[in-house]
């Protein structure tokens, strides 16, 4: 873990899979830094064979991922 992390919303955009169709999803975090993240093997919440979109910190960032994906 990072020494000391930014306490600002993360949040991932993702896809389940591969696959033209696949649903996407949104997944916030608010205790890990993007680092801890980045860094990590597996991530929980987002399944192994996931697809990551789009990633970034704040609040208003989160509204326009839900905006632009409909979720």
């Amino acid at each position: 873990m990072a020494e000391a992390y930014h306490k600002d919303l993360v949040t991932i955009v993702f896809k389940t899979s591969t696959r033209s169709n696949a649903k996407c999803k949104i997944k916030s975090f608010r205790n890990k830094s993007i680092d801890d993240i980045l860094n990590a093997k597996r991530i929980i919440g987002i399944p192994e064979n996931a697809v990551i979109l789009e990633m970034g910190m704040g609040i208003q960032l989160e509204q326009q991922y839900r905006k632009k994906y409909n979720l």
